[in-house]
């Protein structure tokens, strides 16, 4: 059983570290007063402001930041600036055995998502697909801190992953599952194969969403993972949204998933509020989950936090 972050409680300690792309400094410092409105402690990274075009910093200084966060005794919940580009690079600086005798709640999406995943394959922790650092400020639907901080602050299990109202989730493959979730960004993940740190989809159940892609981008992508076999041994697949995907060659991101997905016969459902979306679903990477595609439930199956 994958290890639980302590729960958050008021007035604790919020890690902020930038591990991609930089962040302007005007984003940080509203995120940052939102959190101390909040009944929040913010401690900041070195490296948390810093601009080296693409990259906030070296691969070395961003790892260094997040491994100061994790041997704090005094932070709880680490929570990255943005997600961008770059995360991948930090993965060869983390001492995952620090890591995993120091659980804390991280979350993130975007580019974060490789982060995500290896802490729960290496360090066996359950992480936080969910809020960044950018996402306090007043235009975050309520929603968002609703499923985030549910998640976070109790002990309660089984919980159900609701989407808005009004959004509903598709069941496309019938099936009834359980097994650990994993998942999040397309891209990030395919960024990765071939490396020591590509995502373990073997008895999972994997969500996917994407951003600002084309279409037959997104086609060749997924194509990606069927050729490195990673839909070959997931139990479950979960889609969530597209944002801003552009149709190509007169096909939609539904018209894909139905092409490409269906065929496959693993159970499957559409339409998760995920990532890059308005509304953004709690998905704790690495805990269990039961999918049931007929009666249109994702069951978390266990308390995410202990």
């Amino acid at each position: 059983m994958a290890i639980k972050p302590p729960h958050l409680q008021p007035g604790d300690t919020v890690g902020i570290v930038t591990l991609g792309s930089p962040l302007a400094a005007s984003r940080i410092d509203a995120g940052i007063t939102t959190l101390r409105n909040m009944g929040f402690k913010v401690l900041v990274g070195e490296h948390v402001y810093s601009s080296n075009g693409f990259l906030a910093a070296t691969p070395q200084q961003m790892a260094s930041d997040l491994m100061n966060m994790f041997q704090n005794k005094e932070v709880k919940w680490i929570l990255p600036s943005r997600g961008g580009v770059g995360v991948a690079s930090i993965l060869p600086f983390l001492d995952f055995s620090i890591i995993s005798q120091n659980p804390k709640i991280v979350s993130g999406y975007s580019d974060i998502t490789v982060l995500l995943n290896v802490l729960y394959e290496y360090a066996d922790l359950i992480s936080f697909h969910s809020l960044l650092l950018l996402d306090f400020n007043p235009n975050t639907p309520a929603y968002n801190f609703n499923q985030f901080f549910s998640a976070t602050t109790t002990l309660t299990a089984p919980w159900l992953i609701n989407n808005p109202p009004g959004m509903l989730l598709e069941s496309l493959v019938p099936g009834n599952v359980t097994g650990p979730v994993v998942g999040g960004n397309l891209t990030s993940f395919i960024g990765t194969l071939g490396t020591s740190f590509e995502i373990n989809t073997e008895g999972k159940i994997i969500v996917l969403e994407e951003t600002h892609e084309p279409i037959n981008t997104v086609y060749r992508y997924l194509n990606h993972l069927l050729l490195a076999k990673k839909f070959d041994d997931c139990v479950g697949i979960i889609m969530g949204e597209c944002t801003n995907c552009v149709d190509a060659y007169g096909k939609s991101y539904n018209d894909l998933i139905n092409d490409f997905l269906v065929p496959l016969g693993k159970p499957l459902m559409s339409n998760l509020a995920t990532g890059h979306g308005i509304y953004k679903a709690t998905i704790p990477i690495g805990a269990t989950l039961n999918m049931n595609t007929v009666n249109r439930t994702i069951t978390v199956m266990e308390p995410a936090v202990s």
